[in-house]
Order: C-alpha cells, then sequence, then structure tokens
C-alpha cells in the first residue's frame, strides 16, 4: 500500500516550468529517495508536500485522502537549510518547538531527553545554541523534527556537515524511524546513502522524472555485464575466448590471476574458465547509482 502518492503535478513560476507532469508512489513504511541535480525540482516538490506551495495542477494523496492542512501535524520535515534561534538554551528551544508540534510540555520533556541521550548531547542541554558546533546544532534539528513521531518524515540533506560517526549513528536511527512504522522522503547527493538506506528512488532532472524504481532493480537494469574472477589456473597463464573481453588482469603471490571482464553470457565464460583453471571467486560488477545518476543526468541534459 502507497502512504504517498503524488499525481501528474505541474508546478511553473512565471514562464519556467519546474515541475512537469510528475507522479511517484511511495510505499508505506519505506524510505523513498528523492534524486537530482540542483535546480531539478526536488526542493519545490517538496514544498507542495509541505503545503507551503500549492501544485498549478494535480494532486498529492496522503494515504488514501487529498492533502489537507491539519496533515501538518503528522508531518515532519527536515529542510537542508537549518535554522535555531542562537540565543535560546537548547533545552528550552527544543521544548518550545516539540510544543508548537501539539506537544505537552511534560511529554515533550521526556522525549526530548531520551533522544538527547540516543545522540548524546545531554550536556548540551542547558548551552546556549551558538555555543554548538554545527554538526551538534543539526542532530537537535533532527530531533525537533522527529520528537512528535510523524508518519511522514522529508528529510533533505539530513547527513550535510556530519563526519563519519555521526552519519552512521544518524543512518541508525533513519533505520529505527522505518522499522517503527514511519514513511520517509530522503532526499540527497550522496549516493553512497542512497545505496545503504533506500527502498526505491525517483531520479527528476529539469522538472521530469526520468528514472523510478527499486534501487536493486534500477541496478540490475543498467548493469553492464562486467565480472571479477580469480582463477587458479591449470597451466602458467590463462586463455580467454573471443566474445568475452578482458578488461583487466593481474597476477597475485599465490599463484592466481585476478581478471575483470566484459561478457554478455556469463555461463559460457564460467565454462571457458573452468577448463582453464579452477575459479576461486566470481563476482558480478553492478553499476554504482552514483554512475547510473551521472550518465543518466547528462544524456538528459545533452538531449534536452
Amino acid at each position: 500500500m502507497n502512504y504517498l502518492e503524488i499525481n501528474n503535478v505541474n508546478k511553473s513560476y512565471g514562464n519556467k516550468k519546474v515541475l512537469d507532469g510528475i507522479s511517484i508512489s511511495v510505499p508505506k513504511q519505506s524510505i523513498y529517495g528523492l534524486l537530482g541535480p540542483n535546480g531539478a525540482g526536488k526542493t519545490t516538490l517538496i514544498r507542495i508536500i509541505n503545503q507551503i506551495t500549492m501544485p498549478d495542477t494535480g494532486q498529492v494523496l496522503l494515504d488514501g485522502k487529498p492533502l489537507s492542512p491539519d496533515d501538518v501535524a503528522i508531518i515532519g520535515y527536515l529542510p537542508e537549510e537549518r535554522g535555531l534561534y542562537k540565543k535560546m538554551k537548547v533545552g528550552e528551544q527544543a521544548i518550545y518547538l516539540a510544543q508548537l508540534k501539539g506537544l505537552d510540555k511534560n511529554t515533550a520533556d521526556k522525549r526530548l531527553r531520551r533522544w538527547f541521550v540516543k545522540l548524546g548531547i545531554t550536556e548540551w542541554w542547558d548551552k546556549k545554541v551558538e555555543e554548538l558546533s554545527k554538526g551538534m546544532q543539526q542532530k537537535v534539528q533532527f530531533i525537533v523534527t522527529v520528537i512528535h513521531e510523524p508518519k511522514l518524515l522529508i528529510f533533505d540533506e539530513p547527513f550535510s556537515g556530519f563526519d563519519p560517526v555521526n552519519v552512521n549513528l544518524l543512518k541508525k536511527e533513519i533505520l529505527q524511524l522505518r522499522e517503527d512504522g514511519a514513511t520517509i522522503l530522503f532526499s540527497t547527493h550522496n549516493m553512497a546513502s542512497v545505496e545503504e538506506l533506500c527502498d526505491n528512488i525517483m531520479l527528476i532532472n529539469k522538472g521530469v522524472k526520468i528514472l523510478e524504481g527499486g534501487v536493486n532493480e534500477i541496478k540490475q537494469q543498467y548493469k553492464t555485464h562486467k565480472y571479477e574472477m580469480v582463477i587458479r589456473p591449470f597451466n602458467e597463464g590463462i586463455n580467454i575466448p573471443e566474445g568475452h573481453t578482458i578488461l583487466n588482469m593481474a597476477d597475485d603471490r599465490n599463484g592466481n590471476i585476478h581478471i575483470t571482464v566484459q561478457s554478455e553470457n556469463a555461463n559460457a565464460l564460467i565454462k571457458n574458465i573452468l577448463d582453464e583453471g579452477e575459479l576461486i571467486s566470481y563476482n558480478e560488477i553492478l553499476p554504482s547509482m552514483n554512475d547510473i545518476f551521472i550518465n543518466l543526468v547528462t544524456s538528459n541534459s545533452s538531449n534536452s
């Protein structure tokens, strides 16, 4: 079942069309990657879901019903551009923002303190925001985004400015939020995070959808039939027959030969290899989401 559906949404500013017939379906309790280069229309689409702006035409459905002003209460939005009141104390501000999201002060205090422990920032409760590093401030904003336990979470570049340790910490919490029932829209330029976190993605460029689907299915769709193999030859050297293109070949200290090869017929390749030596390992090389992103955006831009 889809929790968020966007049907044929169009949006223009003056003569510039920012979104051109965008339709997406986000399954319930999944992480959906919203991808695209700068200026692709991602932020406009997020603003429409948050009802900051309205589409010119098209419809947005949340849990099967047209989006309404009341739905703001079940949406959590972490924008790329963060903003906290610099002079306020961290805990005081977090409680205030949680109350704006509908929590009473006691519930807000309990939930916040639990999250502050989770993210390792308890000692900053009584500090002013301006005393915090950028990363610490972003942790506070992340907490405030999720504190009212929204059913739909929208994260726009949530790992910006974080070191690898804190990125992993946040990834763990995002995955847990999905396990706890949240549906997550995830916008980022970090393709490694997309591969690690997202169940499905949509790639848009210049307001047009150019790719949508499951991450694993897309990588299979754009595979280039490349394989890495390690072979222990029966005799000196390896003979790869025509029809299989060797991209790289190197010996190691153990007498094995490491080969990267391109072949349209993997079964025939393996059969030939077994005639030449013992196959130690075999691995298909699938393209990264980063490679797919660059190739599709470049191709789409050149054809525009």
